[in-house]
């Protein structure tokens, strides 16, 4: 579950629910959530769908919300609770680490766990999302707090990992850069 104030961990605030990524029911509704593949429609049971796809074997995200609809998402939240007191780079960071252990947990104990998480009930993946959502939300903000361009930090990013891997040379092992002979 996302702490997002560093006090209180996401669940009922006020008499209002909350869920793991801090929204609550109308903040949903009136920004159209969509996160992790997985939308809310507008029943009283908030019912979710997936809405990735998958052609020819490969699995593409839907392609909304971008990143800088979460960064603007996950901003107002914030601003609106007054947390940006408690949403600094270094507890972001700590809080993000938490997250990817509660990610870590769900594969705990599984062994191997074959792509497209076909022995898991729907429940555990839906359980998998929110704690995946969480992980990003504070990467987001994370990157929004250190002035970082996520999108183009990544375009960077995969072109020297091209220069370090170069498809010729590491095709089909999993060994690091450096143990690579020229």
């Amino acid at each position: 579950m996302m702490a997002t104030n560093g006090k209180e961990a996401c669940g009922v605030k006020d008499g209002v629910s909350v869920s793991s990524n801090g929204t609550n029911k109308d903040f949903a509704k009136s920004h159209s959530a969509v996160g992790n593949g997985v939308a809310a429609e507008p029943s009283s049971h908030s019912k979710l769908r997936n809405t990735g796809t998958v052609q020819s074997g490969k699995f593409t995200f839907s392609p909304e919300p971008t990143i800088e609809d979460i960064r603007r998402m996950q901003a107002e939240f914030t601003d609106e609770r007054d947390w940006n007191q408690f949403h600094q780079p270094r507890n972001l960071l700590l809080a993000m680490v938490g997250e990817v252990g509660e990610v870590a947990e769900h594969f705990q104990w599984r062994g191997e766990v074959a792509e497209g998480l076909p022995d898991w009930t729907e429940s555990e993946r839906e359980q998998l999302a929110h704690e995946l959502s969480d992980v990003l939300i504070y990467l987001v903000e994370l990157a929004d707090k250190c002035r970082i361009d996520l999108p183009q930090a990544v375009i960077r990013k995969m072109a020297l990992n091209r220069l370090k891997y170069p498809a010729s040379k590491v095709h089909g092992s999993a060994k690091k850069y450096t143990e690579y002979k020229d």
